[in-house]
């Protein structure tokens, strides 16, 4: 697999995944309703969100609240996730934020989540964003630094504020001038959902409860950077192209991977990147992944860019059983696709 970056990990366990949903509630239908003039004047068919995206609802955060926005919610989810491991906030040596959203350029969004969570001074933090992959290469960050022993227990974090980007289009896409052009390559924006998640990570010799992380591979194909391009105001996105270009991209590392790590002879659970009906029935038909072990989220959260497979898996974590695979499949615009095996 020399086109590959492929890690493996003996050291490095998941002790706990915890999730926090936005709290506003924002149906596809109520969006259709506010693009209710761009449509007749475009002579485009409303409800495409729902029926054939699949998305019936998303979340966003309180508007102008700060106590309710998605740092605080990245907050909450890192206290969550540290309840439910038993460990300790100091003894935490790494917190890492995968956030796309953030509220400035500098300083960087982790210092806010650690001084609220109360992580203790000898904790490193940073941001590290990947598109959508940024919190599976959170993941790989800290098992690498634990199977190293640099730490024995790292935070990852991410939180995600989609209104701005979903109010901002379609107030642009409401001006008089709009074509149906203009909304298919900002359709993606309006998928988008709001939420958080976090995840502990310690070492696996002290936790015989936790779940192993096995092993990662990753695969670059960055020659398609300009098919989604995005920031706090649009997100300019060719759907097609972008589709055809990722399903590529997870064929060719699955090609070279999954026989590898046996992974084609079925996995117990399939937790994919949520983006929408079409994608997921397209990658499970291109690498043969059965369907009914394929959790989804999209219908009621939306697309959570980084957050979206943690947030699932937080879902499913209480249907796992001991001694399950599970593989965590990403893919982020630019593009970079990333499986990672856990042993749960």
């Amino acid at each position: 697999m020399s086109q590959n970056s492929t890690h493996h990990y003996t050291r490095a366990s998941v002790l706990s995944v915890e999730r926090v949903e936005a709290p506003v509630r924002v149906t596809s239908a109520e969006i259709d309703d506010r693009l209710t003039d761009v449509y007749r004047r475009t002579r485009m068919r409303g409800g495409l969100l729902e029926s054939l995206v699949g998305i019936r609802e998303r979340r966003w955060w309180g508007e102008g609240e700060d106590d309710a926005d998605f740092v605080a919610g990245a907050a909450a989810a890192g206290q969550a996730a540290l309840a439910a491991s038993r460990v300790p906030a100091e003894r935490i040596g790494l917190m890492v934020n995968t956030s796309l959203s953030r509220h400035w350029l500098e300083p960087a969004t982790a210092v806010v989540i650690h001084d609220r969570i109360g992580l203790p001074t000898s904790c490193q933090n940073f941001d590290t964003t990947n598109a959508c992959l940024g919190f599976m290469n959170g993941i790989e960050i800290a098992a690498t630094m634990i199977e190293t022993g640099m730490i024995d227990y790292a935070l990852v974090v991410d939180a995600e504020d989609s209104r701005p980007v979903s109010e901002s289009t379609i107030e642009r896409l409401s001006n008089d001038v709009s074509t149906s052009r203009d909304v298919m390559s900002e359709f993606a924006a309006l998928t988008l959902g709001s939420g958080a998640v976090a995840m502990v990570l310690g070492p696996a010799e002290d936790h015989p409860e936790g779940h192993r992380v096995v092993a990662a591979v990753s695969r670059a194909g960055t020659e398609h950077h300009e098919l989604c391009v995005g920031d706090n105001e649009s997100m300019v996105t060719d759907l097609k192209g972008l589709l055809e270009a990722g399903l590529d991209l997870s064929d060719a590392l699955w090609t070279e991977a999954a026989r590898a790590h046996g992974w084609d002879g079925g996995m117990d659970r399939y937790v994919i990147h949520q983006v929408s009906q079409v994608h997921t029935d397209a990658l499970c038909d291109r690498l043969g992944i059965d369907k009914e072990r394929v959790p989804r989220t999209f219908p009621e959260y939306g697309n959570i860019g980084p957050a979206s497979v943690p947030f699932t898996l937080a879902g499913e974590a209480g249907s796992l059983a001991s001694g399950d695979r599970v593989l965590l499949m990403g893919i982020g615009s630019g593009l970079n696709a990333c499986v990672l095996e856990l042993a749960w």
